[in-house]
């Protein structure tokens, strides 16, 4: 007879239901999966065969076809281990069919335990739209599983426990909903950081409405350790953002039982040697890539100039849209990429130019070579161009402790509560995501501030997407202030950040 077990499978960050057909005939023995299966789908027939064996179950002596449907799409990974044992256990009799809203996915031993699998959350809300009602699951994937709603998850250790519990000899227990513990741990904190106070209020207007920054100094002028205390100051992530980011994170693998959602905004820091593929994300069957694994968070280059060209240049449509597609030739698929760019360089190759101590010896040729090669689309989708000078030796040695993250946060939460309000009934949720319609009806500038902004526009060579910015980084500046409309201060701080002059020195 043929038995139907429900199962699920991932494309991209997508779960998507997969039905495991077992059918057992006549003939010479033999195991056949069919359905576009990839070679591990392929070796779980060895899996499955030890697994039954080694769990005191005869293992039938029959013909035995597995298809795996919907048959014309690629099916690739471990996870389909448990449904194609249940199958053909079921079909042999030795077990009742499962229930018809039922659901199975693990790897298994050569014992018979479950290993945990990759992207269980997108495939457990998978599950919920499809109507199961009841998900099985690897036990060190159970916790994470919980996280979708409208489904009852139970963690299987191993064969021989599924098997007394779907005869009712001994029964699993339900996973509990898995509950954030509290905390208040981002990391290292801003009150570390002596002086270096114009770089930390751009870094809170950047936090406050999702905009973009770069850092330019010398070294040791703080830029990355700045730059790593962003996250401590960044705004609380809603459940439907920390769902989000936590399926990216799934997909690649980077979840695990204790921490199965992520509580605090991603920060990705690859080194500059990645390509571009590791950047975008793709391989033979695309997987996510940094710029999707930052989704919700912040993406953190340093060394800015010593990226490759390529791998910055892909960022410039991510950066706009929001989302990133790679096609391969196993498909084609989007993935998000909402995230924050923080860029940190040095003015030249050595690092020292524009230093009051005067050790760079690098002519005007080199830096210019130096700076150019970030290109100028890229610099123009930086919201905030920032000077980091060498601290001061008083700043230094000053003993009373500067303001805590804590203090910063409480702001730009503030400021964000604001933006919510503003956009509510919008899928746009800072100020840096807001588009042209939006800039226009949100920015609007009183006749000093027009003044304002038309000098600046002529003056700076402004482009029509830095023009749209410079008001975006304006209104996240009234936000902080409490302000309903954009005044000229608010307007003429945002100009400063805009000053490319500093990349000369």
């Amino acid at each position: 007879m043929v038995t139907a077990v429900r199962s699920l499978g991932l494309q991209g960050i997508s779960g998507y239901e997969v039905t495991v057909e077992c059918f057992l005939s006549g003939g010479l023995p033999a195991f056949d999966i069919v359905g576009l299966g990839d070679t591990a789908v392929k070796e779980s027939r060895e899996r499955v065969r030890a697994a039954v064996k080694n769990c005191g179950v005869k293992f039938p002596v029959s013909r035995i076809t597995v298809n795996l449907a919907p048959a014309g799409r690629k099916k690739e990974g471990t996870l389909y281990d448990l449904p194609i044992l249940l199958g053909i256990l079921a079909s042999a009799e030795e077990i009742k069919p499962p229930a018809k809203d039922a659901a199975f996915v693990g790897e298994l031993s050569l014992t018979g335990t479950l290993r945990s699998v990759n992207g269980v959350l997108p495939m457990a809300m998978a599950a919920a739209r499809a109507g199961v009602k009841t998900l099985y699951v690897p036990a060190a994937n159970a916790a994470e599983a919980t996280l979708a709603d409208g489904v009852t998850v139970y963690g299987v250790p191993d064969v021989v426990s599924l098997v007394q519990h779907l005869k009712g000899e001994k029964k699993l227990l339900p996973q509990p909903k898995w509950q954030a513990e509290q905390t208040s741990e981002t990391g290292p904190d801003f009150s570390d950081v002596m002086g270096q106070e114009n770089v930390k209020r751009a870094l809170e207007i950047a936090a406050a409405g999702g905009h973009n920054i770069l850092l330019i100094g010398s070294p040791g002028a703080g830029k990355s350790m700045l730059a790593r205390r962003l996250p401590s100051i960044l705004p609380d992530m809603t459940r439907k953002e920390a769902l989000e980011a936590t399926e990216i994170w799934s997909v690649a693998g980077l979840t695990d039982s204790a921490h199965p959602m992520l509580l605090h905004r991603p920060f990705r820091a690859p080194h500059h040697t990645l390509s571009a593929s590791a950047m975008t994300g793709g391989g033979q069957t695309p997987k996510p890539g940094e710029i999707s694994l930052a989704h919700h968070g912040v993406l953190f280059l340093d060394e800015l100039p010593e990226f490759h060209r390529d791998v910055l240049e892909v960022l410039r449509a991510p950066i706009e849209d929001g989302e990133v597609t790679i096609t391969r030739a196993a498909g084609s698929i989007t993935l998000p990429s909402r995230f924050m760019l923080v860029g940190a360089m040095n003015p030249c190759r050595c690092g020292w130019y524009g230093h009051p101590s005067g050790r760079c010896h690098c002519t005007k040729q080199q830096v210019e070579k130096y700076v150019e090669k970030i290109s100028g689309p890229m610099l123009d989708r930086m919201d905030l161009h920032v000077n980091v000078p060498s601290v001061e030796f008083e700043a230094m040695r000053r003993r009373e402790k500067a303001e805590s993250s804590a203090d910063v946060k409480a702001r730009v939460n503030a400021a964000r509560d604001v933006q919510k309000q503003r956009f509510s009934g919008t899928n746009i949720t800072c100020n840096a995501q807001m588009t042209p319609a939006m800039v226009g009806e949100f920015c609007t500038l009183d006749a000093a501030g027009e003044k304002l902004l038309k000098g600046a526009f002529e003056r700076l060579g402004l482009t029509a997407r830095s023009h749209d910015r410079l008001l975006r980084v304006a209104r996240t500046i009234a936000d902080l202030d409490g302000s309903e409309k954009i005044e000229a201060h608010h307007l003429a701080e945002a100009i400063q950040y805009r000053n490319t002059d500093i990349l000369q020195g």
